[in-house]
């Protein structure tokens, strides 16, 4: 009976380090999209992305909270730049129904307005929430790490 319980238990950890891994998958693969459609400046892509409540925390910015607000900053965003970005996922970790990755991205961006072409770099923090069956962005803060001079 022992054997069977210790046999079962194991069983049940590597389904759940297999679940998990598929889960971090999903979630590397939603960041892709997310830079597709940020590349793309695709503000209906970048929506389909985020969950029911989400968060946008850009840098020197109040945070936008709701589907309305975070619309409306992506408009602000890609009425003013044009990004040409390339995320690195450094970690994914899932815990039920959350998950967080840590990321960066490098690239350029073009500045509308002036028609200037800059470095771009940032640090990112993206929280997930998994909502009926699928792996959405709830709340996405980023910060540069090149500051520009």
């Amino acid at each position: 009976m022992k054997s069977l319980l210790t046999l079962l238990t194991f069983c049940l950890l590597l389904a759940g380090l297999a679940h998990a891994g598929g889960d971090k998958q999903k979630i590397n693969n939603l960041i892709s999209h997310y830079e597709t459609a940020l590349n793309g400046s695709d503000i209906d892509g970048v929506l389909g992305l985020y969950g029911k409540k989400p968060v946008f925390m850009p840098q020197h910015a109040p945070a936008y909270v709701g589907r309305g607000a975070v619309k409306q900053a992506y408009t602000n965003v890609f009425n003013a730049i044009k990004l040409d970005i390339k995320f690195t996922t450094h970690e994914i970790e899932v815990l039920g129904d959350t998950a967080w990755a840590r990321t960066s991205s490098a690239g350029k961006t073009t500045i509308l307005a002036a028609d200037v072409v800059v470095k771009e770099g940032n640090n990112e923090l993206f929280i997930f929430k998994n909502e009926d069956g699928n792996w959405k962005i709830h709340q996405y803060l980023f910060s540069t790490n090149q500051p520009r001079q």
